[in-house]
């Protein structure tokens, strides 16, 4: 016996309906009850049936039927994000890479989360599994616990060399194959900790953040003039920058067969070995090595003859040569007023303290003076030699130290010299056909990298970092880094289309797409929160199929 809805004339009936065999054996169906026209009935007498129905069955009735929701849980963020990691073919690279037939976690899950993870929400390993009870993540393991969580970290540095070559592999056909300008940088992250390991890491140098001396590593990025990241390097925290370049940019031309590579970095990379080691690479091979440098140029005594004698044109450029290669000087006449003002007027209070020092020792020699503690000249040079260096005009204010009393003097011819390099940018190339505004342009396109540092900093919080192991800190990298690739490409879509938003703006917005799920007795029911035109209108931006 069953229930059929009869269609007749254009209207909808119900009816109980119960299969027979007639004497020829056949099955025949007939009309047990008619229930009424669907279109007339506003329910109540079916729900009286039905209740009626189920206490004859000794069943409990629907409106006693228990129903539960489980918590909202975020979607539309990781959703997007899901469909633009396998876009990009990140799931395909890590695939490829850490394939095993023993292990038994599903690596590029974790390792997905973990990066959806610094992008969503940032948090620790635990805080990670944290934020996955709160998402409905795609295609994401039950059970996942902390361990699964570093040892996915662990299989990531096991095989680090196949899942960087073949992430590089996916990212090559976004790269120019003609021509690429390549920006390198590096920052310093902060980290915790304070025991040590072998071959670690972690270790006490210059850091870029807190301004002082902390314990940290050192984190390169190479990315393209389009903003998009091609790899990372990591150090430890107290290498020199100067011996990051050569082997970095070796990498970049195995991994990235580009025939005409433009490096440019900033003046803290900068030797004059760095310049023949450049200039050697650039004459391996078929491809053209070429580079803009920023030159540290107050370090060089020899070019200030050289920006005695530059005659700028009206654009403010002026083009020289320094090593054996072109040198281009950019000059900024408001820069360098505020940079030669800002500097006489430190050397004019130091010189006024120096003054009021001289003054005391006077009166106090002429015994005007009767209480408080006595000066000194040998304390009078203490703090006046203190106070220079802490201003770092030890170059122009110079104490006499062979005179019978306290004296100092001010080096003007050094003044002089200082202001020659005020607002003045100085870039050395070797590539012949960049005009000089072009190399300047390509320079200042360098902050751009600056700016991804910054992402790496707030939105996807690198730092500080509480793994000990250094191949834990090299997976904590490269999941940041991975991060930073999904931001950026994020971000060149938005931009293609005109959109005003920024990737952590069109996140925040997508997570109000919710996913629900709920019990009505014994059956499950799940579905998402109604989209905005909105969000419908981010899915079109970023190229991505809209959620089911």
């Amino acid at each position: 016996m069953f229930v059929r809805i009869n269609e007749s004339g254009g209207r909808r009936y119900l009816q109980v309906v119960e299969s027979y065999r007639n004497e020829a054996g056949k099955p025949r169906h007939r009309v047990v009850a008619n229930l009424g026209r669907l279109d007339d009935n506003d329910g109540s007498q079916l729900d009286a049936l039905i209740r009626g129905l189920c206490r004859a069955a000794g069943r409990a009735e629907p409106d006693k039927v228990e129903i539960t929701h489980e918590p909202a849980r975020a979607f539309g963020d990781v959703f997007a994000l899901h469909e633009l990691w396998k876009d990009v073919g990140f799931d395909r690279a890590l695939g490829r890479a850490l394939r095993s037939g023993k292990r038994k976690l599903d690596v590029e899950a974790l390792v997905r989360a973990m990066v959806f993870n610094r992008l969503c929400a940032p948090d620790s390993k635990l805080g990670c599994l944290r934020w996955l009870d709160t998402v409905a993540m795609p295609a994401m393991p039950e059970g996942v616990t902390h361990q699964h969580l570093l040892r996915a970290m662990d299989a990531l540095m096991d095989r680090a060399d196949q899942v960087e070559r073949e992430l590089a592999r996916q990212i090559r056909p976004l790269v120019d194959r003609d021509l690429a300008v390549v920006f390198y940088d590096l920052t310093t992250v902060r980290i915790h900790g304070e025991g040590t390991v072998e071959d670690d890491l972690r270790a006490y140098g210059m850091n870029k953040e807190v301004g002082g001396i902390a314990r940290q590593f050192v984190l390169g990025v190479v990315q393209t003039a389009e903003g998009l990241p091609l790899m990372h390097t990591v150090h430890p925290g107290n290498v020199a920058e100067t011996k990051t370049l050569q082997a970095m940019l070796a990498t970049v031309l195995v991994r990235f067969p580009i025939q005409r590579v433009i490096l440019v970095a900033d003046r803290g990379l900068l030797s004059l070995d760095n310049i023949d080691e450049l200039t050697a690479l650039a004459d391996t091979g078929d491809r053209r090595l070429e580079f803009i440098l920023a030159v540290p140029a107050r370090r060089y005594a020899e070019l200030v003859d050289t920006f005695r004698a530059l005659a700028f044109d009206d654009a403010g450029l002026a083009e020289a040569s320094f090593a054996g290669h072109r040198l281009i000087v950019a000059h900024d006449p408001l820069r360098a007023e505020e940079q030669t003002a800002r500097r006489r007027a430190r050397i004019t209070e130091l010189e006024a303290m120096a003054e009021k020092m001289v003054a005391k020792l006077d009166a106090q020699d002429a015994g005007k003076t009767a209480r408080g503690r006595r000066a000194s000249d040998r304390g009078a040079y203490s703090r006046f030699c203190r106070a220079v260096a802490e201003a770092e005009m030890s170059r122009f204010i110079k104490p006499d130290f062979t005179a019978d009393r306290f004296s100092w003097s001010v080096d003007e011819a050094a003044v002089a010299e200082a202001q020659l390099f005020d607002g003045r940018l100085a870039l050395i190339t070797n590539a012949p056909d960049l005009t000089p505004a072009d190399a300047v342009a390509r320079y200042r396109a360098l902050a751009d990298i600056e700016r991804g540092f910054r992402v790496l900093k707030s939105d996807i919080e690198i730092a500080p970092v509480h793994h000990r192991l250094p191949e834990r800190i090299r997976a904590h990298a490269l999941i940041c880094f991975l991060a930073l690739v999904l931001y950026r490409v994020m971000r060149m879509r938005l931009r293609a289309k005109g959109h005003a938003a920024s990737p952590r703006t069109a996140l925040d917005l997508l997570a109000r797409i919710q996913h629900h799920q709920a019990r009505i007795g014994e059956r499950a029911v799940g579905g998402l929160s109604t989209t905005t035109p909105e969000q419908l209108e981010l899915f079109d931006t970023l190229s991505l199929p809209k959620p089911a």
